[in-house]
């Protein structure tokens, strides 16, 4: 009866590897995108005089910019998060809440792979 317990929790964390390890693909992807964009950005800000409080076209260059470096702190932070979340899991501590040390709801580490910590404790 144990080896079937244990072959069950195998399984549950090979498939939450496996949707770690898609969702880091994914964020990987979205942090491409808006480097892209930043990019894109620099260009056109180094072809264009600096005057940002007067563009009549519409959001300045600047605010542009400060929306992309957001994007792209929150997308480098979800894949240090996803990082640590596999590492936790391989460390055999992937359903562990690091906060209280109780188990994490299966539904909430199926809806947030990265997620380290309970529900009550993330509230």
């Amino acid at each position: 009866m144990a080896e079937d317990g244990e072959l069950a929790e195998a399984a549950s964390d090979d498939a939450r590897a496996a949707r770690i390890a898609a969702r880091r693909r994914e964020v990987e992807s979205q942090l491409r995108e808006v480097e892209g964009q930043l990019a894109e950005l620099r260009a056109a800000r180094g072809a264009l005089h600096d005057d940002d409080e007067h563009d009549p076209d519409g959001v300045s260059l600047s605010s542009e910019w400060s929306r992309l470096e957001g994007l792209r702190r929150e997308e480098a932070a979800a894949l240090d998060a996803l990082d640590e979340a596999a590492a936790r899991l391989a460390r055999g501590e992937g359903g562990t809440c690091a906060t209280c040390g109780r188990p994490i709801d299966p539904a909430r580490l199926e809806a947030r792979p990265g997620a380290t910590s309970c529900i009550a404790c993330a509230a």
